[in-house]
C-alpha cells in the first residue's frame, strides 16, 4: 500500500539567513557602484535569497512517516499470517464437528438444526479464503484477478448469509414467543430449506460488485477499481458500501434488536421458566457475537469509504485507518470460533452428542430423538398445543 508523504522544511530560515549572510559578503567585495551595477546585484541578490528559500532546502522529513509505514507492513506481515493460521485450524475443527453432529446425531432435524447447517457452511467458505489473505499479507496479492474476484465474493457472500440467518431466526422467535404464531411447519418442511436457498441467492446478488469492480492492481493489490470503470469512482464506492451497509447490515440488526428485546420484555414480565430464558439465551448469545466481530469492520469501512470519497486517491489511506481495516478484519474470522463454543457452552444436549462422537464421555449414548438445542423456546401459557417443540419438528 503506497501511503502519500507530506514534505515538511527544516530549518527554513537558518538556511535562508546562511544564504543571505554570505551572499551579502560575496556583493560588498564588489567594486562596481554604477546605478546599472547596483540594480543587478539588487536582482543577484533577490534570485539567489529565494534560491535559498526554495532550491538548498528541498529536504522532506520522510523519515517519521515512513518508519510508521514500515512498521505497520511487518507487523501484518508477520502477525496477519500467524492469526489466520491458528483462526483456520480452530474454525475447522469446530465447523466441520458442528456438521458431523447434525448429520450422524440427528434422525430428525428441526428447522433450528437447518439454519445451524447453513450458518456452519458459510462460516466454512469464510475460512476457505483465509489462507489467500495470509499470503497476501505475507507476500502481496500475486495470483492475478480471477481469484481475487472470487475470494472477494466469498467474503461477502459468507457475511451477508450469516446476519440473514440469524435475523431469521430472531424473527421466528418472535413470533412463536410473542405471538404463537410460527413461521415453518413441521409437515412443509421444503419451507426452511426453501429460505436458506432464497438467503444464498439474495447474497449472490449482493456480490456482484465484488465480481465487477475487485481485480489485481499494479501495486499487488486485491483490491476495488471503480476509476477503472468510471470518471466518478467515487460515486460508485459510495452506492455500494451504502447498499452493504443499509441491505446487509443495518435493516437485520433492527430486526434481530427489536425482535430480542421484545422477547425479554415479555419474558420478564410474565416471569416465564428458566428453561425457556436459558435456551433463549444461545439464540442471543449467537446475535451478539455476530455483531462484536462484525460490527467494526462495518463501520470501519463507512469511515474508508468517505474517506476516499474526499480525495479519491489509493495512495491517500492512512496509516491508522489501514491499521483499523486489518484489525476489523482479523476480528471478523475470530467470529468462525465463536459459534462451535457457543453450542458447547450452552447446549447440553449438543455437548453430549459432541463428546460422545469424540468418545470422551462414557456415559450412555444420547437419545437422537432429543432436540440438540435442549427444550423448545416458547411462554409456559403458549406450550400446550402447539407444534413448537424443535425435537418433535421432525423431517
Amino acid at each position: 500500500m503506497h501511503i502519500c508523504v507530506f514534505p515538511v522544511l527544516r530549518n527554513s530560515q537558518s538556511a535562508v539567513a546562511i544564504s543571505y549572510v554570505s551572499r551579502r559578503r560575496k556583493i560588498s567585495t564588489s567594486a562596481d557602484t554604477s546605478p546599472k551595477s547596483k540594480v543587478m546585484d539588487n536582482l543577484k541578490k533577490f534570485e539567489l535569497d529565494l534560491d535559498g528559500l526554495f532550491l538548498e532546502n528541498t529536504t522532506y522529513d520522510y523519515i517519521d512517516y515512513k518508519t510508521d509505514v514500515d512498521n505497520f507492513q511487518q507487523v501484518r506481515s508477520v502477525f496477519i499470517p500467524i492469526l489466520y493460521s491458528l483462526v483456520l485450524l480452530g474454525g475447522l475443527l469446530g465447523n466441520v464437528l458442528v456438521l458431523v453432529v447434525l448429520c450422524w446425531s440427528q434422525r430428525c432435524w428441526s428447522y433450528i438444526d437447518t439454519f445451524i447447517l447453513h450458518l456452519s457452511v458459510a462460516d466454512l467458505l469464510l475460512l476457505i479464503t483465509l489462507p489467500f489473505w495470509a499470503a497476501e499479507a505475507a507476500w502481496d496479492w500475486t495470483i492475478g484477478t480471477p481469484l481475487c474476484k472470487l475470494m472477494g465474493a466469498v467474503f461477502k457472500i459468507s457475511f451477508f448469509c450469516g446476519i440473514f440467518l440469524l435475523a431469521c431466526i430472531s424473527l421466528d422467535r418472535y413470533l412463536s414467543i410473542v405471538h404463537a404464531v410460527q413461521m415453518y411447519s413441521c409437515r412443509k418442511p421444503w419451507q426452511v430449506q426453501a429460505s436458506c436457498l432464497f438467503f444464498w441467492f439474495f447474497c449472490l446478488i449482493l456480490s456482484i460488485p465484488d465480481w465487477v469492480f475487485l481485480e489485481q492492481l499494479k501495486r499487488l493489490k486485491c483490491d476495488y477499481n471503480y476509476n477503472g470503470y468510471s470518471t466518478n469512482g467515487s460515486n460508485w464506492r459510495l452506492a455500494s458500501h451504502l447498499l452493504y451497509f443499509t441491505l446487509g447490515f443495518l435493516i437485520p440488526t433492527v430486526v434481530m434488536v427489536f425482535s430480542h428485546v421484545s422477547i425479554m420484555l415479555l419474558l420478564h414480565s410474565k416471569s416465564q421458566r428458566l428453561q425457556t430464558q436459558k435456551n433463549l439465551l444461545l439464540i442471543l448469545a449467537l446475535v451478539v457475537a455476530f455483531f462484536i466481530c462484525w460490527t467494526p469492520l462495518s463501520i470501519t469501512l463507512m469511515v474508508d469509504t468517505m474517506y476516499r470519497r474526499k480525495d479519491f486517491d489509493y495512495s491517500e489511506t492512512p496509516v491508522a485507518l489501514s491499521t483499523a481495516l486489518a484489525l476489523t478484519t482479523a476480528l471478523c474470522y475470530l467470529h468462525t470460533l465463536l459459534n462451535p463454543i457457543l453450542y458447547s457452552c450452552l447446549c447440553m444436549n449438543f455437548r453430549h452428542h459432541m463428546l460422545h462422537r469424540l468418545r470422551l464421555s462414557s456415559a450412555s449414548p444420547p437419545d437422537h430423538q432429543i432436540s440438540l438445542w435442549d427444550e423448545p423456546i416458547v411462554p409456559e401459557e403458549k406450550y400446550t398445543n402447539q407444534m413448537v417443540d424443535m425435537g418433535k419438528t421432525c423431517y
